[in-house]
This record gives structure tokens, C-alpha cells and sequence, in this order.
């Protein structure tokens, strides 16, 4: 009888596990198909911005602060590749620094059928996700920014 009740204890927590998994493998497939789905609604809009010239929304896509520097940076991308009719040929999209960051590899072609490839740093800030497409943010007073330059001996 104790070798009955053993078993019969094994195969349900056999069929619970089983349970559990297939649960937890579809709760890890859904958050990795909405941060793609994210992403891809940033390039999108990224690509529409460009298309439409609109300073405004390339800020807001690029996730900074509407002021003169975004304004300068956004006006210098847009003369470079605004209003051009851009259509996307292809957009792989690597989440490979984590749930929130990640890369995107933009193909594009516009109506001339110039090509145009980016790479960009996809991150997801409170639920919205932004490209890295502004590069001259200020730094904050006080704050002094980290150097690449070859250290020097003090010798």
C-alpha cells in the first residue's frame, strides 16, 4: 500500500512540473515577442519621423529632453536623411544587453532607391522604448564626462 501511495505521489508531482514548465515557458516567450514588438514600433516610428521631417517626434523617439541641443542634433539628422520616402527592407532586432537594451540592424531604401543600414542601442525606459539616435547630450553641471584618451604617467 505505501509503495502505491509513493507512486501515485511521484506521477502527480511528475504532471505538476510538467504543468509549471509549459506555464513559465510561454511567460518567458511572451515578454521576449512584446520587447521585439517594442523595438520594432521604435524603428518604425523612428523611420516615419525622418519621412514626415518632424523634430518633435525624433526627440521623443530618441528619448531626451525636447531643448535647443535636441532641436540642433534632430534638424542635422533630418537634413541628412529626412524626407526622403524611407522604406524598410529589413530590421533584425537582438535583445543581447538584457530585457531593456538591446540592438537594432536597419536596411532601408528611399524612393530614389538610395540604401541606407544603421545600427542603433534600442532601450526601454518605463515601459516605452527609444532609439539612441542623439548623440551631443550635455552633460549634467558638475558632471565631467568619462575620457577614452590614453592614460599618463605621473612620472
Amino acid at each position: 500500500m505505501n509503495r502505491r501511495r509513493i507512486a501515485v505521489a511521484a506521477l502527480a508531482l511528475l504532471a505538476l512540473s510538467g504543468c509549471s514548465s509549459e506555464k513559465a515557458d510561454k511567460a518567458e516567450a511572451e515578454p521576449t515577442a512584446s520587447r521585439a514588438d517594442g523595438a520594432r514600433q521604435a524603428v518604425d516610428s523612428y523611420i516615419s519621423a525622418l519621412n514626415a521631417r518632424s523634430a518633435t517626434d525624433l526627440i521623443r523617439i530618441g528619448g531626451v529632453k525636447d531643448e535647443a541641443w535636441s532641436r540642433r542634433e534632430a534638424a542635422k539628422i533630418l537634413a541628412a536623411k529626412g524626407g526622403r520616402g524611407w522604406k524598410v527592407s529589413n530590421l533584425d532586432i537582438e535583445h543581447d544587453m538584457g530585457p531593456n537594451t538591446g540592438s537594432a540592424h536597419l536596411s532601408a531604401t528611399d524612393r530614389a532607391g538610395k540604401a541606407m543600414t544603421d545600427t542603433f542601442t534600442v532601450t526601454r525606459d518605463k515601459g516605452t522604448w527609444h532609439l539612441m539616435v542623439f548623440s551631443g547630450q550635455p552633460h549634467p553641471p558638475g558632471k565631467t564626462p568619462a575620457s577614452t584618451a590614453q592614460p599618463t604617467s605621473s612620472s
